[in-house]
């Protein structure tokens, strides 16, 4: 076959938080474990969470993990899984207890206890007032825990190949997956990663908007590679915007501003979050803050010359806080928006933020399709954890912190499913198919072929600029289903990219292209997912269907891609231990 071949017990795509607290279940157990990542393990976007990680302390008011599972259910506007919710929220004090015990330099309060702020939609008693839940360290959340897991991976010798990036999922004639095809970018050379169980851990998408908080390398890789092997993706037409981006420059502003105090105001400088949410007002979740920014700029109580964004308030704060606790933010708001916020306030705007959908799992991090009668029968030797995967914990809207909670209880609870499966199940690997390579060596064959073709900048602007017109905060049915024309057409275009390197060593045009390969996967799930649903629910806001209809959309999409169709399967509402949460009207 002529691909050279690397073995191993596990093969993590992802150097993340999900990705990096897997393979430490895994190290730790004494199986040799791989991790593939793009770029060096800290430069994941994991770095750029700012917040916190949520968990019911209690270290400055009264809290329960009840009242957090009943606000992260209540976020998710019912369409998360009630077992995997409270799974996560049980899990999630000693899960940081945990990263504290790491060396993670959380912030303290005086008594020595970890710090935790006010956070959008975490309240005490199941919604009546806000609740100080977020564990912080200062505005730089994501970065402390990044840090403190690769460290952690770094002594418990995982084995970690940088600079990688993986192209293709490999499963055998039983569907079963036996690794992956992986590009070392330093020598172009395509190689093969054997492996008895496989991670992905490979984050978020949200490269396929124009407007955007994630990183360039967001490109949607775990998500194109299952749609490539046949596995549908879930719940693909719910993405957060998050209410804060700098305007202008999408880069992020923390809810954590809000939660110290922060406030959002018109051009009238109004406090217009009062209208909207009475009772949590600024610390509403966040599809429900977005859509209500959206309305002031609508009825032309915009900032600016444009009047499109509104402000950020927080300098009555005072300097010391801001300097003490959000010092990532000062940085970021004079850099990007050139305004100090000890002395003005910071121009925001709705900015596409993270993907709820994903990578079908359950609460053990096993990705799960549908087969015959069974809508979540297990694909042996395949898991997923982190953004990338949708459990669901975060169903129709996420809750700000429970990402970076998402990361660490389900990339270990992923861990231990794979050391269980490898020491269970696998004693040794599945023979790879005599085709492994075939798909990933053909597409990079047709990049260096191809001619005639089109630039990759071009393509790719075109599909942002669809999805960012079309899959907006607000939508519509006249919209959408442009959307699910222009999209199409867009994916075509992929199929004729040119890149003018052919080079081997470092070619970053060519990894461009192959990101982009992956990027329309999502982009074109999103529209036709998006398009189909006729309600309004979380993140998705339709507007010639303004409620939620859970007698008829109370379910989870999943989206093929051979074939571009959808079908459903029903969401959890049996919780592992308590009664269900059914659902209600959400007012804040």
């Amino acid at each position: 076959m002529g691909v050279p071949v690397r073995r191993f017990d596990a093969v993590i795509v992802g150097g993340g938080g999900a990705g990096l607290r897997a393979a430490l279940q895994l190290s730790e157990s004494g199986l040799k474990t791989a991790v593939l990542s793009k770029v060096f393990p800290t430069r994941s976007h994991t770095v750029a969470a700012q917040g916190g990680i949520s968990a019911s302390l209690g270290n400055v008011q009264e809290d329960r993990w009840e009242w957090h599972m009943y606000d992260t259910v209540k976020g998710s506007d019912w369409l998360g899984d009630q077992d995997a919710i409270e799974f996560m929220c049980r899990k999630a004090p000693e899960a940081v207890i945990e990263l504290e015990h790491f060396g993670m330099p959380f912030d303290r309060l005086e008594n020595g206890k970890i710090y935790q702020r006010p956070f959008g939609g975490h309240t005490q008693n199941n919604g009546q007032t806000p609740v100080q839940r977020a564990c912080a360290a200062a505005d730089r959340t994501g970065h402390a825990m990044l840090h403190t897991l690769y460290q952690r991976n770094v002594r418990a010798n995982t084995q970690f190949f940088v600079e990688w990036m993986a192209l293709d999922l490999i499963r055998d004639a039983d569907g079963d997956v036996v690794g992956v095809t992986a590009l070392e970018m330093e020598t172009g050379e395509v190689f093969i990663l054997h492996a008895k169980a496989v991670l992905f851990a490979t984050g978020g998408a949200g490269r396929i908007y124009a407007a955007s908080t994630n990183a360039f390398i967001n490109t949607g890789d775990g998500l194109g590679m299952c749609v490539r092997a046949g596995i549908p993706l879930e719940d693909m037409e719910f993405w957060q915007f998050h209410p804060t981006g700098v305007a202008g420059a999408g880069v992020l502003i923390t809810e954590g501003v809000r939660g110290e105090g922060g406030i959002l105001l018109n051009s009238n400088g109004e406090r217009f979050m009062e209208r909207y949410a009475p009772n949590l007002k600024d610390l509403a979740p966040r599809d429900f803050v977005a859509r209500s920014m959206e309305q002031e700029v609508l009825e032309g109580r915009g900032c600016g010359p444009n009047k499109d964004y509104v402000l950020l308030k927080l300098d009555h704060l005072g300097p010391d806080i801001i300097k003490q606790r959000l010092p990532g933010i000062r940085e970021i708001a004079i850099k990007f928006a050139g305004v100090d916020p000890i002395k003005e306030p910071i121009p925001v705007i709705p900015t596409c933020h993270y993907m709820m959908g994903g990578i079908p799992t359950n609460y053990r991090g096993e990705v799960v399709i549908p087969q015959g009668d069974n809508p979540e029968s297990r694909v042996n030797g395949f898991f997923a954890a982190g953004e990338c995967a949708c459990a669901s914990v975060h169903g129709a809207n996420r809750l700000g912190t429970n990402s970076l909670l998402d990361l660490v209880v389900f990339g270990k609870s992923a861990g231990d499913s794979m050391v269980e499966y490898i020491k269970n199940e696998m004693p040794t690997w599945k023979d790879l198919p005599a085709d492994a390579a075939d798909r990933s060596l053909a597409r990079i064959a047709r990049l260096d072929g191809q001619t005639n073709g089109e630039e990759v900048a071009d393509v790719r602007t075109a599909m942002q600029r669809t999805v960012q017109a079309r899959a907006a905060v607000f939508r519509n049915a006249d919209n959408l289903s442009k959307g699910v024309t222009e999209i199409q057409q867009v994916a075509e275009r992929v199929k004729r990219t040119q890149i003018k390197d052919k080079s081997k060593v470092f070619n970053t045009a060519r990894v461009e292209a192959l990101e982009l390969e992956n990027l329309i996967e999502v982009a074109v799930a999103t529209l036709i997912a998006a398009d189909a649903r006729k309600e309004s629910r979380g993140a998705h806001a339709h507007a010639d269907f303004p409620n939620r209809d859970d007698e008829v959309w109370m379910k989870h999409s999943l989206y093929y891609g051979d074939e571009r169709r959808l079908s459903y399967k029903p969401v959890h509402t049996k919780p592992l231990s308590v009664d269900y949460i059914p659902p209600k009207e959400r007012t804040f």
